[in-house]
């Protein structure tokens, strides 16, 4: 999975202003400016097709949602392990990339570490794209100045003894990780003592509460596909949070979950998220509507949460597995999406068998790419303009808020229930993964 960068000329320092230029989503002057999501909903449209399509538009987000929001780079025990490492020794140092910004992870000890994958000599990077090593000291190839795996320089061959030159003052920056429920999430923007890096228990807010139950942390991966979709990861994202599609293009969905069911949640944090019910009878979302898997303790039995925390990863919690769904932007039009089932480890060598999980979803999957790329090539064409919320979308219309808070370079995250313009939290007609 490479990222592709275009790049169409345009003047750099517009690229680093915290406020997307209007001009970019409103290039033909032909849709309405100002603040477009920013209304009621019901009163509000969605956003301009220059945000799913324009090529500035995904620059200026690689750099300003992706680099600079808590951006979840996968399950860290997963992120220890080689793909080259034949003595199976944990990882020590891998290099990631979140948004616009090369980051090294390492793990001196317990801890876990980001640091810049930039030489404070000559910015070489330290390792090259999905490197990484089981190495206690890392070693730029281009003049060999090493740091160990907390980011401090250690050797800086010819300065030993030059007059002015303090190996302090040249260590690695070192960037805010955190660790939730298993999976790591890196802000990359911005230095670690940067004030304006939002707390993570804040950011998180309230989908704790909600989440917690579910132990993600203590589940083992059971499958996983990819796919490369041909999409913006917005567009993706507007089709996880609602169901007023699902009766048309999920006739196996709706036979285990009423469309129509379920309600929002109405948290503090960055996220949008509600939950749905499952048919009387149905124990799982699968094609039988039975699971043959485990229940997971002190959770519900009868609803599936489906939660999406700002910006790239969406969590479907059911009565008996986790589903993830975590997104990488590759271009304005096309996204890769890592799809992971977690279920109950059970010991003893043996593991639940998640295909019956994997076979639904991966129907439901393919059936919501294919209308999420008849949404692409729609807003490409010259006579898109941004439509209404309909009745069972104010979880969409939640979700465009925190773009067009973004947008303007204001905080995603709601400091309380209800403090950021949303209508979530009332009954709605559904939502989907």
């Amino acid at each position: 999975m490479t990222q592709t960068d275009t790049r169409p000329s345009v003047d750099p320092r517009l690229l680093e202003r915290p406020v997307l230029p209007t001009e970019w989503l409103h290039p033909a002057g032909r849709e309405p400016s100002g603040d477009w999501a920013r209304l009621p909903f019901g009163s509000s449209r969605m956003l301009p097709s220059a945000a799913y399509t324009s090529p500035l538009v995904f620059r200026w987000e690689q750099r300003h949602v992706f680099a600079a929001g808590w951006t979840c780079v996968g399950r860290e025990d997963e992120l220890r392990v080689g793909p080259d490492e034949p003595s199976g020794r944990p990882l020590t140092q891998r290099v990631v990339a979140v948004g616009d910004v090369s980051v090294v992870l390492t793990w001196p000890g317990d801890e876990v570490v980001a640091l810049a994958n930039t030489c404070r000599h000559r910015a070489h990077e330290l390792l090259a794209e999905d490197d990484s090593a089981t190495r206690q000291s890392l070693v730029c190839p281009y003049h060999a100045w090493s740091y160990d795996l907390a980011g401090r320089l250690r050797q800086a061959p010819g300065y030993h003894g030059m007059a002015g030159f303090e190996p302090a003052d040249h260590g690695l920056v070192r960037l805010p990780v955190q660790r939730w429920h298993g999976w790591l999430f890196v802000h990359a923007a911005s230095p670690l003592s940067d004030p304006v890096v939002a707390d993570f228990d804040t950011y998180v807010g309230g989908l704790d509460e909600i989440v917690s139950p579910y132990a993600p942390e203590d589940l083992e991966l059971g499958a996983r596909h990819t796919y490369e979709v041909a999409a913006n990861w917005k567009v993706i994202t507007e089709n996880y949070h609602e169901c007023y599609h699902c009766p048309l293009i999920h006739p196996e969905l709706c036979q285990v979950s009423p469309p129509e069911s379920g309600h929002n949640h109405d948290l503090a944090g960055a996220w949008v998220g509600g939950c749905m019910d499952l048919r009387d009878g149905m124990e799982t979302m699968s094609v039988t509507g039975r699971s043959d898997g485990r229940p997971l303790a002190g959770v519900s039995r009868t609803t599936v949460e489906y939660l999406g925390l700002w910006p790239n990863l969406l969590i479907s919690a059911h009565p008996d597995y986790v589903m993830t769904h975590r997104m990488v932007p590759l271009t304005a039009d096309r996204t890769w999406v890592e799809c992971s089932w977690y279920v109950p480890r059970i010991g003893d060598g043996q593991s639940v068998d998640p295909s019956y999980a994997v076979e639904f979803w991966d129907i439901t999957n393919r059936q919501d790419w294919k209308a999420c790329e008849s949404v692409q090539r729609g807003l490409s064409s010259p006579h898109a303009s941004p439509g209404p919320f309909g009745p069972g979308e104010d979880a969409v219309h939640a979700f465009v808020q925190l773009v067009a808070r973004c947008y303007q370079g204001q905080p995603v995250t709601r400091d309380h229930a209800g403090s950021a313009p949303t209508t979530a939290g009332a009954p709605s007609p559904g939502r989907l993964r």
